[in-house]
């Protein structure tokens, strides 16, 4: 998948998620996606290459790395919850849309339920 076909599809699926919304806190190089002012998805193209960077349960975030090379640690977030996705490989349209799902629900699941858009233990479950 080409990097700018990586990062539309994610930006696709983010359109999708209730109370998700767009932010340049570190500047126009960053677009930070957010639920509920936190963050769950950034990309940017400062490494020279467009990427995506989303949260991931550490034990899921591993297997992730170990089975996909374009899955990397996540730039500049701490290596334990985030991975980062890279352009020009094997990475499908479902899996993207799975883990931005996903980083998403990691987020919501830590709001007070008052806060939380959606349920986040049917929310996006169900089909996939």
């Amino acid at each position: 998948m080409h990097g700018d076909t990586l990062q539309q599809h994610a930006r696709d699926r983010v359109e999708e998620l209730p109370g998700a919304g767009l932010e340049h806190p570190f500047g126009p190089d960053w677009d930070v996606f957010k639920v509920r002012d936190k963050v769950f998805m950034l990309m940017t193209e400062v490494t020279g290459q467009p990427i995506v960077i989303v949260k991931a349960d550490p034990e899921d975030g591993k297997a992730l790395r170990e089975e996909h090379e374009d899955i990397t640690p996540g730039y500049h977030m701490n290596k334990q919850h985030w991975i980062t996705l890279h352009p020009g490989g094997t990475l499908q349209k479902n899996l993207v849309d799975d883990l931005v799902t996903e980083s998403y629900l990691l987020v919501v699941e830590n709001l007070p339920r008052a806060k939380r858009p959606v349920d986040p233990a049917v929310f996006g479950r169900s089909d996939r």
